[in-house]
C-alpha cells in the first residue's frame, strides 16, 4: 500500500502546477492554505475543501494533462514489476489527488487499488465540491480496511509505505511499516527507514540482509558543501557579521529563483548546475528546500548568539553534521531506536569531527558539551528541520557557558 504524494511522485507538484494554472493570486492563495495546513492550524478536509474551491471551473480534463506533465519518481515501473513478481497485490491511496488521476497512475503502472478523492463536477469541470472516505479523520484507515476485508487479508499480510503523517492511521503495530524520506512521526513509527531511492523497499520486503549504503557522487558533492559551511565564520571575521550575513541572503535568494526556474524546466546560470549534481533522487524532481534551511540555520545562528558561541555551533553543525552523514550508513546498518535513519556509529563519528571543528573556537571542554548537544538533536527526531535545530540548539547551549 502506497502514499502517492511524496512516495510516487513529487510531494505537493500537483497542486503547485495546478495554482500555477490558474495564475499568480490563486496559486499564492492556495499556498497560503498549504502553509496553514502544515502548521495544524487547518485539518486536512478543511485546507483541501478550500484548495478545491479555488480550483472550481477547471476542466477535469485539464488537470489530468497537468498531472501528466508531472514525473513519477524514477524506475517506479520496474519497481512495481519487481512487487508483482512477489504476487503482491498494490495499492495506492491518496489523500491529496483526484480519484481519476490516482486511476490513471494505477493504471500506467498495474496498481490493483486506487482511491483519491472523489471531486464534484459540473459538465467536466470542478465545481468546487469534494467527498470522500480519504479526506476524512482516519479516512485512510477505512480504505485499508476495505482493501484487507475485500481480499480476505490480515495486518500482518501488509507493507505500507509513506512519508508524512497522514499516513499514521494505517502506520499500525501488526504491520509492515516502511517510511519513505519519513516526516519526525512515521520516522518513530517506521520499522525501517529508505531515504532518496524507493527501489530500497524490495530488498526490505524480501528480509535481506541490510547492506551498507554507498556514497553517490552526489552524495559527496552535497556533503563537502554542507563541510564548507565550517568557513562561515572564519569568513565573517574578516568582513564582519553583518556582511556575511548579506551575503548568506543573497546566496539563499539566488537559490530560491534558481530553484523556481528548476520546477519550470529552466536553468539559472551555475546554479542549477550545482543543484542538479547535489539533489537526492528523490528531490530530482521537486524543489530541494534543504540548502534553504541549511543557509537559515547558519544565518540565524550567526545574528542571534555572540562569538566565540555562533562560530563553534555553526562548525560543529557543519562538519559533525556532513561527517555522520557520510560515514554513517557506510560503516553500520544497525539504525537507532527512535530514529533508523541514524546509525551509533555516525554519531559517535559526527561527535568526533564536531568537537574538532569547534577546537578551533572554544576551549575542549566547552568543544565536548556543544559536540554532544549537536549529536543529540541530530539523533532525536523533531518536527523541526535537522538544518536548523541543530545550529541553533548548540548556540543556544553555548552562548550559555562562553
Amino acid at each position: 500500500m502506497f502514499d502517492v504524494e511524496g512516495v510516487l511522485i513529487p510531494k505537493n507538484r500537483f497542486i503547485y502546477e495546478a495554482g500555477k494554472s490558474l495564475g499568480i493570486i490563486q496559486l499564492m492563495k492556495m499556498l497560503f492554505i498549504g502553509f496553514f495546513y502544515e502548521t495544524g492550524a487547518l485539518s486536512l478536509k478543511t485546507a483541501l475543501s478550500h484548495i478545491f474551491y479555488l480550483m472550481r471551473g477547471i476542466g477535469i480534463n485539464s488537470l489530468i494533462e497537468i498531472f501528466d506533465n508531472i514525473p513519477a519518481i524514477p524506475n517506479l515501473q520496474n519497481i512495481f514489476i519487481q512487487l508483482k513478481d512477489r504476487n503482491f497485490k498494490i495499492a495506492l491511496i491518496s489523500s491529496g489527488l483526484p480519484s481519476q488521476i490516482v486511476k490513471k497512475l494505477g493504471d500506467n503502472f498495474g496498481a490493483d487499488y486506487t482511491y483519491g478523492i472523489e471531486i464534484g463536477l459540473e459538465n467536466d469541470l470542478l465545481s468546487g465540491e469534494i467527498s470522500g472516505d480519504v479526506i476524512e479523520d482516519n479516512g485512510k484507515l477505512t480504505v485499508f480496511k476495505k482493501i484487507l476485508s475485500f481480499e480476505g487479508l490480515t495486518h500482518t499480510d501488509c507493507v505500507v509505505v509513506g512519508d508524512d503523517r497522514n499516513n499514521n492511521s494505517i502506520f499500525l503495530p501488526q504491520v509492515h511499516k516502511i517510511g519513505f524520506n519519513p516526516d519526525f512521526i512515521l520516522r518513530v513509527k517506521a520499522d525501517n527507514v529508505v531515504n532518496g531511492n524507493l527501489s530500497g523497499i524490495i530488498p526490505i520486503i524480501d528480509k535481506e540482509k541490510s547492506i551498507r549504503s554507498s556514497l553517490s557522487k552526489n552524495d559527496l558533492l552535497r556533503e563537502i558543501i554542507h563541510a564548507a559551511g565550517f568557513f562561515v565564520p572564519v569568513l565573517a571575521s574578516f568582513i564582519g557579521i553583518i556582511y556575511m550575513g548579506l551575503l548568506i541572503f543573497v546566496v539563499m535568494l539566488v537559490y530560491f529563483v534558481s530553484e523556481i526556474l528548476r520546477m519550470n524546466r529552466k536553468d539559472f546560470p551555475v546554479v542549477s548546475l550545482i543543484t542538479k549534481n547535489t539533489v537526492s533522487k528523490s528531490e530530482r524532481y521537486d524543489f530541494a528546500t534543504a540548502p534553504l534551511y541549511f543557509a537559515l540555520g547558519i544565518l540565524v545562528t550567526l545574528l542571534l548568539f555572540p562569538t566565540p558561541a555562533s562560530s563553534a555551533a555553526i562548525a560543529i553543525f557543519a562538519l559533525g553534521d556532513s561527517a555522520a552523514s557520510i560515514f554513517g550508513g557506510r560503516i553500520s546498518n544497525k539504525p537507532l531506536l527512535f530514529n533508523k535513519d541514524k546509525t551509533l556509529e555516525g554519531s559517535l563519528i559526527g561527535f568526533f569531527f564536531a568537537f574538532f571543528a569547534a577546537l578551533f573556537f572554544v576551549s575542549p571542554p566547552i568543544a565536548v558539551l556543544g559536540a554532544a548537544v549537536a549529536m543529540l538533536f541530530e539523533y532525536l527526531p523533531l518536527p523541526i528541520n535537522d538544518n536548523l535545530v541543530i545550529p541553533l540548539s548548540t548556540g543556544f547551549i553555548l552562548s550559555l557557558v562562553v
